[in-house]
């Protein structure tokens, strides 16, 4: 028993410890951060196929419209230049990451503001195009704002940051889900995009008042690679201005994935690299269609914000909070783990409703609340997996490529949810997202065969090379 006592006070103290992080200021930050980039997200998604499905729009067509999202997907292309370019007039004012989340914020609110001026009816095609732009700034958004997040905060707060962020990233989510439905409920469509472009201004204010990370500012005095300037030296005769270009091309592209494969080898990367491309296919896959789902049998626009939408959402802050303790106190490896299997269980309750006659509200609002809970958890464990890779030198860069490689083949199947659907009915569709998770569960099996998370609570960092730092 005396022995006992001692255990359960470090215990304790080791739980109340990871609990303290949120009351971090740069933590707190995090959670008006997560709401500025977590407000574009339902309203170019899962309440714009709302919009979509009410005048009328079909299935499929509102299917094929998250292929805009596959913008989220590519941001590594552009990702170098908000890595290395400065932000037009705004580098000297905030900084390299401040400026470009500013920026991006800005053009979020002009394309939502767009948005509200449509007419889906009359034709989706402008419609579609501001939603494109909109994801575009959104996606650039976040390219800046996770170089933020990783440079401002060491490694062990990265739980507590992504948590945070979580949070502000959920409570965005049920404004821009329940509460833009809610506000077309009572006055319209247009009116409702419109209070969301307003909202925008939470992100502007936070970018206002929160420092620039010290890494950003001192990227430009590390030394340039030994590569890059055998590469500048073999090329002495090309004219100044290409042989500049080639210079950047190689630094903010090339490196940042040679750094990658270097750190990790070959094969530990590649495995790496399939994990996350399929560890979050079943969310993807399922996104487009819930909302129809909701509509398709019989719930209102009022009834989806209030049970669905409000109470599902304000489940899954629960979900963020316990997701940011339990990365700092069981580790990565259960956490993705956990996440998935409730992933599973929420789909299979999904399916089960499907096939229920006449559903009711509380039903709808248990089987979307644990859907909530176990989409937290997921994201979350997934996210500081991605923010342990990274490297200090190419943050935006590798950030980029990893986020936009876990949502790539899940917007591709996104885009055929609505002809699935069509094809073999609910119940069966979300039988089917339910089994997607099956190929992630099997990789996060082989990566710890490969020791990946051995000895590791908050990042992999097996075969790392003596002297590297992820």
């Amino acid at each position: 028993m005396s022995g006992a006592s001692p255990q359960r006070a470090h215990t304790s103290a080791g739980w109340l410890s990871a609990i303290t992080l949120y009351r971090q200021p740069r933590v707190l930050a995090m959670l008006l951060l997560g709401f500025s980039a977590g407000l574009p997200f339902y309203l170019v998604y899962s309440t714009l196929s709302a919009w979509l499905r009410q005048v009328g729009i079909q299935r499929s067509t509102i299917g094929m419209l998250a292929w805009v999202g596959i913008l989220f997907s590519t941001k590594f292309l552009w990702a170098p230049i908000v890595d290395r370019v400065p932000p037009p007039l705004l580098q000297r004012l905030l900084g390299r990451r401040r400026g470009w989340m500013l920026l991006a914020q800005l053009g979020i609110a002009v394309g939502l503001f767009n948005i509200s001026l449509c007419d889906p009816a009359a034709g989706v095609r402008p419609l579609a195009l501001w939603a494109l732009f909109t994801t575009f700034c959104a996606a650039t958004q976040d390219i800046a704002l996770d170089a933020w997040r990783i440079e401002s905060a060491p490694l062990p707060m990265q739980g507590a940051m992504l948590g945070a962020y979580q949070i502000g990233y959920r409570v965005a989510l049920i404004t821009g889900g329940a509460g833009a439905l809610a506000v077309a409920a009572a006055a319209g469509w247009h009116a409702s995009y419109l209070a969301m472009t307003a909202l925008v201004s939470v992100g502007v204010l936070t970018t206002l008042l929160v420092p620039e990370p010290s890494a950003a500012t001192a990227r430009e005095s590390v030394a340039r690679e030994e590569s890059v300037v055998a590469w500048v030296e073999r090329h002495a005769h090309w004219p100044a201005r290409l042989r500049h270009a080639g210079e950047w091309f190689l630094t903010a592209v090339v490196c940042p994935l040679t750094d990658f494969f270097a750190r990790y080898g070959r094969g530990l990367a590649l495995l790496t690299l399939g994990f996350i491309a399929v560890y979050r296919l079943t969310e993807f896959a399922m996104g487009s269609m819930v909302n129809p789902f909701y509509i398709d049998r019989g719930f209102t626009l009022g009834q989806i914000a209030a049970v669905v939408k409000l109470y599902g959402l304000a489940m899954s802050l629960v979900g963020v909070l316990a997701a940011g303790v339990l990365i700092a106190r069981i580790g990565l490896l259960r956490s993705l783990l956990l996440g998935s299997v409730l992933i599973i269980i929420s789909n299979l309750g999904y399916a089960l409703l499907a096939g229920v006659a006449t559903p009711t509200l509380l039903e709808l609002g248990a089987v979307n609340a644990l859907d909530n809970l176990a989409l937290a958890l997921h994201g979350t464990a997934l996210l500081a997996f991605l923010s342990g890779l990274t490297s200090a030198r190419y943050t935006a860069t590798q950030y980029a490529l990893f986020s936009s490689l876990y949502a790539l083949p899940g917007k591709i199947l996104e885009g055929t949810s609505g002809m699935v659907v069509d094809r073999i009915g609910y119940p069966h569709f979300f039988l089917y997202t339910a089994s997607l998770a099956v190929p992630g569960l099997m990789l996060l099996y082989a990566l710890n065969r490969r020791g990946a998370f051995a000895g590791e609570r908050t990042a992999p960092q097996a075969r790392l090379p003596a002297g590297t730092q992820a």
